[in-house]
């Protein structure tokens, strides 16, 4: 059986191929740069170049890719994000616009040009294949685990980091024991786990 694990932190991530027919030492691994360094470095390039700048996809991981995007905005650079995107920044979308970067609907980010365009995602399968060629090792896996440990979805005026210790202690009390923090992709309830960011531990789905 293979197993593609994959945690997804805030300057790298760490990928296993793991192969049941190996010892777990023998595994396969590599550690690359995180998407939200990625983006990070992808919207710095964008600066340098002078060129707005359109965020779509969905809700990731902040932190490099948002200071990148308030760096954009300082310079004097438009930065365009449709909602889901925009909320990698802030829950709350008046304080994106505040920040300095214009939310736009999704139609509205079809008909906009010359702007240059970047998907943010926390996970990117199709990369790791990529990167797997080269080694002559199989893109085809039995199984998917994918951990993340964000502040979440937390509701307007509610400390982000507080959201998030009040859900590991909500987590703790039905059950302590490491198995709560781990969801499959079915299970995720949409009041908190809206994306691949949103859950904060781990998700597991077969594909």
């Amino acid at each position: 059986m293979h197993i593609l694990a994959v945690d997804v932190g805030t300057g790298t991530q760490d990928i296993l191929l793991f192969n049941t027919d190996r010892e777990p030492e023998n595994c396969f691994k590599m550690v690359m740069p995180s998407p939200t360094v990625t983006v990070a470095e992808r919207i710095r390039q964008a600066t340098a170049r002078g060129t707005a700048l359109l965020l779509t996809g969905v809700t990731m991981g902040g932190g490099p890719c948002a200071w990148a995007a308030e760096a954009h905005v300082e310079a004097g650079h438009p930065v365009y994000a449709t909602p889901d995107a925009a909320r990698t920044f802030n829950d709350d979308l008046d304080e994106v616009t505040q920040m300095g970067v214009e939310v736009v609907s999704n139609d509205e980010a079809a008909k906009l040009q010359n702007a240059e365009r970047i998907v943010m995602r926390d996970f990117d399968i199709e990369a790791i294949r990529q990167a797997l060629t080269p080694f002559d090792l199989d893109g085809r896996f039995d199984a998917l685990a994918v951990a993340v440990f964000d502040h979440g979805n937390a509701p307007p005026g509610y400390s982000d980091r507080q959201f998030r210790f009040d859900y590991l202690a909500e987590r703790l009390k039905v059950r302590n024991h490491l198995a709560s923090f781990a969801h499959c992709h079915h299970s995720i309830k949409p009041r908190k786990f809206m994306h691949l960011s949103s859950p904060y531990l781990a998700l597991s789905s077969y594909i």
